[in-house]
């Protein structure tokens, strides 16, 4: 598995569990693994299964959200010889109140200080960012802070503003099972609202939602409506997943799907 996950995202066999090694890690694998919920719009329900995930992302070659993208990524880690805990976390909303506690995912590796990881959110920090600090921590995103919150949490603030607050116990997968079942049935969910499909890259991000184009770069940001031979092109191209048609027209029926 370790083998090909670090062809899955461009990185050379690790000589050592460390830092430098982290933060490589960390940074290749935003650029190679897409942020997208192709499965939940052609409704194929996806177990709640680290092993699983780890085979989405290697060997099928899709990303998929948080809890896949990170959940497949601490299993890396954990292969590679660091100590992985998983964190909940939860987004701010735009009113300033956070959203319930399981609605993210986000890792823990122990070192020498605590960090704090996440190759599954979108406006997210490129390397990991130290967990005992509350100091400005530069990052080619823009600037992070972890600062305190209530009952031990922590805040993490980008530019200044809150971005999501992280529990600092650890949780277990079954843990997640509630939100993850939530996510991927409740048509409140942002997730089963617009196909969508989203990866960093070294100047600002690439983004698919619906068939709007959106890229992001040092020059700004610019938008483009695609036909549907574009948007598969698109797809291929820039994430390297191959589709026939966009991922809400495969949608089946729950009697019709197969379990990934």
């Amino acid at each position: 598995m370790v083998r090909d996950y670090l062809e899955r995202i461009g990185a050379p066999m690790p000589r050592a569990a460390d830092l430098e090694t982290l933060r490589e890690l960390h940074e290749r694998h935003l650029y190679a693994v897409p942020f997208e919920n192709i499965y939940t719009r052609m409704g194929t329900p996806v177990e709640l299964d680290e092993d699983v995930y780890v085979d989405k992302v290697v060997r099928l070659r899709r990303g998929g959200g948080c809890y896949e993208l990170n959940g497949a990524f601490g299993a890396l880690l954990r292969a590679l010889g660091y100590r992985v805990t998983l964190l909940a976390a939860a987004p701010f909303k735009p009113d300033g109140e956070p959203m319930f506690a399981l609605d993210h995912l986000v890792l823990r590796v122990d070192l020498d200080s605590p960090w704090m990881l996440d190759v599954g959110f979108g406006q997210g920090y490129v390397f990991p960012l130290r967990m005992d600090t509350d100091e400005v921590q530069a990052d080619p995103a823009g600037e992070f802070r972890v600062v305190e919150a209530p009952y031990g949490d922590v805040d993490v603030l980008f530019d200044g503003a809150p971005k999501y607050r992280v529990e600092a116990h650890p949780r277990r997968w079954c843990d997640f099972q509630p939100s993850w079942d939530w996510h991927h049935a409740s048509p409140e969910s942002f997730w089963n609202t617009m196909d969508l499909c989203s990866l960093k890259t070294p100047t600002g991000r690439v983004t698919l939602h619906g068939n709007r184009l959106i890229t992001t770069d040092r020059d700004g940001t610019t938008e483009r409506l695609l036909d549907e031979r574009e948007l598969l092109d698109v797809y291929r191209g820039t994430f390297g997943i191959e589709l026939d048609r966009p991922p809400s027209a495969f949608r089946r029926g729950p009697d019709m799907a197969e379990v990934i």
